[in-house]
C-alpha cells in the first residue's frame, strides 16, 4: 500500500487560519448576562481540539455546563415560538438556501473536516455533498409532508377528520465525530423544517464544523436564536439536554444510546437513535467477483471503516470464494493511505489515539485466535499517528471480538459459506442489524435475498449509497442498531406531534332520540355488514384490476 505525505500543521489547510476556529468558538451558546455568545479562555473551562493528522492542538472551545445547555435551550424555545407559525414554505426557503451556501463555501467546510477528522479529501467530499442534497429534498417535499390530511371520518358524508401536524418545540439534537457535518444536518434540517428550534450538541473532538453550519444557516435567514450549539463533554452536557428539550436525536454508540432512550423515557420524550453496527457483506455465486471485490473496498474502507454502515463481515458462496478473496486483496492493497488535503490518498486517519488502540486490538485478538491477516494489520505512523491499513482477515473466529462487536476501523472478515441460505444466516446472527450488502448477477434475486436480512437498508450490488443516498427513504437500524428513522417523510414526521380534527356536520353522534333505539341498532348493524362487504368487493376489484 503506498501512501501521501500528511501535512504538518492547520497552515497546511488551504482555507483555514487558527483565528478562523477562534471565531468559530466564539459562537457557542453561553449562559450569561446577556447570553452571548462565549470565550473559551472564559466563563468556565475549555477543550481543546486536536488534528488526527498531526496530532497537534489546533484550537479549543468551551467546555459549557448545564447551566448553559439551560440558557440555550431557553433561547430556542423563545424563538421557536414565531418560527412555528411561518408557512412550510418559507421555513424550506431558508434551508435551500442554506444548501446554495454550503456549495458556496464548499472548500472551508472541506478544509474543516478534514482537519478535525483526518479523513481523506475524498471522503470529505463525500460527506459534504450529502448535506445540500439534503437540503434540495426538504425543500420540495417538506411544505406537501407537513400539511394539513384529510382522512376518513366515522360517518363519511356527516363527518371529517382533519390530521394536522404541529413541532414538538426544541428538538436537542446529538451528534457523533465520524460524519460531523451529514450526521448533525440530516437530524437538524428536518427538525428546523417542521418549525422547531435546534440545540445541537457536537462530539467534542469535531465541533468546528457544526459552528460553521450554524453560521452560514443565520446567513440563510434562520432566525437568531433558532439554532443553538452547545460543546462540551458528553457526560456533562448530555444529560442536561435530554432534561431540557423536547425530543432527542442521537447518533453513536449502542451503549450510550440505550443511556439516552432511558433518561429520555424518564422525561416521557420521544427520541430517534442511530446506533452501532456490525455489518454484512454477501457475495452470491452469481455475483461479478471483480465488480463484488471494488465495491466491497468501499463498503469496508470508506472513512478509513470509521462508518456506521460500513461492511465489517463478508460472506463469500464457496464456488466464488477464492475468487473474490483474491480480487478483493488485490483491491485492498491497492488503496492509498494519507491525510493530504489534496485527492491523492483514499483512506484517511482514525480520529485519535483510543480508536486506534480499538482495532490494534481487535486484530490482535484476531490473530490469537488463529485468524490469518491476508493484507494489511499494522498502523502506519509514518504517514500520520493514527493512521492503520486496510487489513481483510480470514479463518476468524466465531467468538473473536472482530466478529461480534463492532471495530468501526479499516479492518474486515471475510468467510466461505455453502450456499445462499447459509449467508443469510450468516449475515443474521448479530444483534445489530444497520446495514446490508448483497452482490449478485440477478438483481431480482438480490432484493429477494436483500428481504431476507434483518437489517433496516439493504443494497443491491451497492454499498452504502443506493440506500443512504435515497433521500426519500427512510434509514435506520434493526434490533442493537437503534429506534425511529431519518430520512423521507419519516425523518420530518418523527419531529411533530399530530393532531386529529374532527367535525360533524348533523350534531352530537350517538342514539337519536326519534327512532326506536332496537331499531336503529338492527339497523346500525345491517349498514355495517353491508358496508363491509361492499369494501370487500372493492378490494378484490382493484387488486384484479392490478393484476394481483
Amino acid at each position: 500500500m503506498s501512501s501521501t505525505d500528511p501535512p504538518t500543521a492547520i497552515d497546511d489547510a488551504p482555507t483555514l487560519a487558527a483565528r478562523r476556529l477562534d471565531d468559530l468558538a466564539r459562537r457557542v451558546a453561553r449562559s450569561g448576562p446577556a447570553g452571548a455568545a462565549g470565550d473559551p479562555a472564559t466563563g468556565g473551562g475549555a477543550i481543546d481540539v486536536f488534528a488526527p493528522a498531526t496530532a497537534e492542538r489546533i484550537g479549543s472551545v468551551p467546555a459549557c455546563d448545564a447551566a448553559d445547555v439551560d440558557d440555550a435551550v431557553e433561547r430556542a424555545r423563545e424563538a421557536q415560538a414565531a418560527w412555528s407559525a411561518t408557512p412550510a414554505a418559507e421555513r424550506a426557503a431558508v434551508i435551500d438556501r442554506f444548501g446554495d451556501l454550503v456549495l458556496d463555501r464548499r472548500a472551508e467546510l472541506l478544509d474543516l473536516l478534514q482537519v478535525e477528522t483526518g479523513k481523506s479529501r475524498r471522503t470529505a467530499v463525500e460527506e459534504l455533498f450529502d448535506v445540500p442534497t439534503g437540503c434540495g429534498y426538504l425543500a420540495e417535499t417538506a411544505p406537501d409532508v407537513l400539511a394539513d390530511e384529510r382522512r376518513s371520518g366515522v360517518a363519511p358524508g356527516l363527518t371529517t377528520a382533519t390530521v394536522t401536524y404541529e413541532p414538538v418545540g426544541v428538538v436537542g439534537v446529538i451528534s457523533p465525530w465520524n460524519y460531523p457535518l451529514t450526521l448533525s444536518m440530516a437530524d437538524a434540517l428536518p427538525a428546523l423544517a417542521a418549525g422547531n428550534a435546534v440545540v445541537l450538541k457536537p462530539d467534542e473532538k469535531t465541533p468546528y464544523g457544526a459552528l460553521a453550519l450554524g453560521e452560514l444557516l443565520e446567513v440563510a435567514g434562520l432566525p437568531d436564536g433558532l439554532f443553538q450549539v452547545v460543546t462540551g463533554e458528553g457526560p456533562t452536557v448530555g444529560p442536561a439536554l435530554i432534561d431540557a428539550v423536547d425530543y432527542v436525536a442521537f447518533t453513536g454508540s449502542t451503549e450510550t444510546g440505550r443511556t439516552v432512550a432511558e433518561r429520555a423515557g424518564r422525561n416521557l420524550i420521544d427520541c430517534s437513535l442511530e446506533l452501532g453496527g456490525n455489518n454484512p457483506l454477501v457475495v452470491l455465486d452469481d455475483a461479478d467477483v471483480d465488480e463484488a471485490a471494488r465495491g466491497a473496498v468501499q463498503a469496508c474502507f470508506s472513512n478509513a471503516g470509521q462508518l456506521c454502515l460500513s461492511a465489517e463481515r463478508i460472506y463469500v458462496e464457496e464456488s466464488v470464494h477464492d475468487a473474490f478473496l483474491d480480487a478483493f486483496v488485490r483491491e485492498t492493497e491497492r488503496l492509498t493511505v494519507g491525510t493530504g488535503y489534496d485527492y491523492d490518498a483514499e483512506v484517511g486517519s482514525l480520529v485519535d489515539g483510543a480508536q486506534l488502540d480499538r482495532v490494534r486490538s481487535h486484530v490482535e485478538d484476531a490473530r490469537d485466535r488463529g485468524a490469518t491477516v491476508l493484507t494489511g494489520g499494522r498502523a502506519r505512523p509514518d504517514v500520520a499517528p493514527y493512521c492503520y491499513e486496510p487489513t481483510v482477515l480470514s479463518d476468524v473466529d466465531p467468538d473473536a471480538t472482530v466478529a461480534c462487536e463492532e471495530t468501526f476501523g479499516p479492518v474486515v472478515s471475510v468467510a466461505s459459506v455453502p450456499d445462499a441460505d447459509a449467508a443469510v444466516a450468516a449475515a443474521n446472527d448479530s444483534p445489530y442489524g444497520l446495514n446490508a450488502s448483497v452482490w449478485t448477477g440477478d438483481r431480482d434475486r438480490g432484493v429477494e435475498i436483500a428481504r431476507e436480512i434483518d437489517c433496516g437498508t439493504v443494497n443491491v450490488n451497492d454499498a452504502f449509497l443506493a440506500t443512504w443516498g435515497a433521500t426519500d427513504a427512510p434509514m435506520g437500524g434493526f434490533g442493537d442498531s437503534g429506534l425511529g428513522r431519518r430520512h423521507g417523510p419519516e425523518g420530518i414526521r418523527r419531529y411533530v406531534e399530530s393532531r386529529t380534527i374532527g367535525v360533524s356536520r348533523v350534531g352530537p353522534l350517538g342514539f337519536p332520540d326519534r327512532i326506536p333505539t332496537d331499531w336503529f341498532v338492527r339497523g346500525a348493524f345491517a349498514a355495517l355488514s353491508l358496508g363491509r362487504r361492499a369494501r370487500r368487493g372493492g378490494r378484490r376489484l382493484k387488486r384484479r384490476l392490478r393484476g394481483r
